[in-house]
């Protein structure tokens, strides 16, 4: 069962024409998907990829010790990629005009959750290796998930020049692969494919020893993406308990509501920029009051509020209902 799998390892981490073609069409499928917006198109191409190959080569060349299949592999790795790169950015070439799409942005953008995916992904496209049980799908899946989609992302980028939506994409692209890498060998560590099979100081030390250049990547990398998750929940929290105080301040006034709130972060200070729908406007005094129960933001910015006001005419057969006219403050809510 090893050599049989230790075989079809090797076999895939060769670049045979079926590899770039597929690679090829994938990356196709999943630009057209991203212009187009269509998680489903999107799909698709993670379901034609053919990463899987290389990254399992270059997992069971480090288990292994095994150099020659280490090269081969990372040299078909990295063709892939480059080749990958090549076809999106001559994809981004071609429709330079069309809008950047949701689908896009969001893996412009890594993020510790992205992490744990490609480390679950990648574990499972491990377990379906070398598991005859577990059909192949599955494998396509786990890796070109991760993998083609920010690949492609960063091909049209680099070709619009968006060099800053650029640089999160490649984050992605790079973070994917060294955690699916990883989990990889893992997995196969587990399931014995090792040159030393102890768990003693030659065993586990030793395979410890080949991945450590991985298991530091990662570790660096969820330390990140823990800070910059932490940062936004902060932020989220921040923001939340502002939205509440400029409600208790603004709609406690009759007629009055609290329209819109928006945050921007610059120069030191994050200034609150309220709007406010009412008969009659807040005054200065209130609004400072509002600034000063707003809690201080987690980036040790200070606080500028500012209140838009628009002024609400409520007509009626009449004429204009006043503000302290019954029944006014509830029209309009």
């Amino acid at each position: 069962m090893q050599q049989a799998v230790f075989r079809a390892v090797q076999e895939g981490s060769e670049a045979s024409p079926v590899y770039w073609v597929m690679n090829a069409l994938a990356t196709v499928i999943a630009c057209y998907g991203l212009l187009a917006n269509s998680p489903a198109v999107v799909i698709g191409a993670m379901v034609v990829a053919m990463l899987l190959g290389p990254i399992s080569g270059v997992a069971l060349g480090l288990n292994e010790g095994d150099a020659q299949l280490l090269k081969v592999a990372l040299r078909t790795l990295i063709g892939g990629i480059v080749w990958i790169l090549a076809i999106a950015m001559a994809v981004g070439f071609i429709h330079r005009d069309i809008p950047l799409t949701g689908e896009i942005l969001s893996r412009t953008d890594a993020r510790l959750f992205d992490l744990i995916i490609a480390l679950a992904g990648g574990a499972a496209g491990a377990i379906a290796v070398l598991s005859p049980k577990v059909g192949t799908a599955i494998v396509g899946v786990a890796v070109a998930t991760a993998l083609v989609p920010p690949l492609a992302v960063t091909g049209m980028l680099l070709a619009r020049a968006e060099f800053a939506l650029t640089g999160g994409a490649i984050l992605l692209a790079f973070t994917n692969i060294v955690a699916i890498q990883l989990a990889f060998s893992a997995v196969f560590w587990v399931g014995g494919y090792r040159r030393i099979t102890s768990f003693g100081e030659f065993g586990f030390f030793a395979f410890v020893r080949r991945a450590l250049p991985s298991i530091a990547l990662v570790v660096v990398l969820a330390a990140v993406f823990g800070l910059q998750l932490h940062r936004a929940i902060a932020r989220s929290l921040f923001e939340s308990k502002a939205h509440a105080v400029l409600s208790r301040h603004f709609e406690s006034v009759p007629g009055s509501h609290l329209i819109d709130v928006r945050f921007a972060a610059a120069n030191g200070t994050t200034t609150i920029a309220a709007v406010v729908r009412g008969t009659v406007a807040p005054s200065a005094e209130a609004v400072g009051a509002a600034q000063r129960d707003i809690p201080p933001p987690p980036d040790g910015t200070k606080v500028a509020l500012r209140v838009r006001f628009v002024e609400a005419l409520i007509m009626t057969p009449q004429g204009r209902l006043l503000a302290d006219d019954k029944g006014g403050d509830d029209i309009g809510r």
